[in-house]
């Protein structure tokens, strides 16, 4: 009997940046909605499970910014049961931005992050080069 194997290449189509706070989840979001007039959100914190582990769940934040089909979301990198990114023990946080963000608005968005003064560091990380990027995919 002959086999079919489907080889499956999970999409990377979004931009992350790392970020560094000895903050608290919520009040960093404070601060970068303060500075950036964003209005990030609480959301339904992210679940991740696989088979014969304990489930984790990481604090989530969203904001949709009107007429734009962007999308940010800011992700907690320690979680209930370990780390969103086990070999980025670090980064404290991660803001996924989904969908099309221009180079200038980029760079003004990690501009004023960087004007925080809670926010130690600011990185824009390449999704594919990191070893468990399988946990960024929801």
């Amino acid at each position: 009997m002959k086999k079919n194997i489907l080889a499956l290449e999970p999409d990377f189509d979004f931009k992350l940046i790392a970020i560094t706070s000895p903050l608290r989840d919520y009040r960093l979001c404070f601060a970068i909605n303060k500075i950036t007039e964003f209005d990030f959100r609480k959301a339904d914190d992210l679940e991740i499970s696989f088979k014969n582990t304990p489930k984790k769940f990481f604090s989530r934040y969203v904001y949709y910014p009107e007429n734009s089909e962007c999308e940010f979301i800011f992700l907690a990198n320690k979680g209930t049961e370990g780390f969103l990114i086990p070999e980025m023990k670090q980064v404290d946080y991660f803001v996924m931005i989904k969908e099309f963000i221009d180079e200038e608005d980029q760079e003004l968005f990690l501009s004023q992050l960087k004007q925080i003064k809670e926010i130690q560091a600011v990185v824009e990380i390449k999704p594919e080069k990191i070893k468990s990027k399988e946990n960024l995919i929801f």
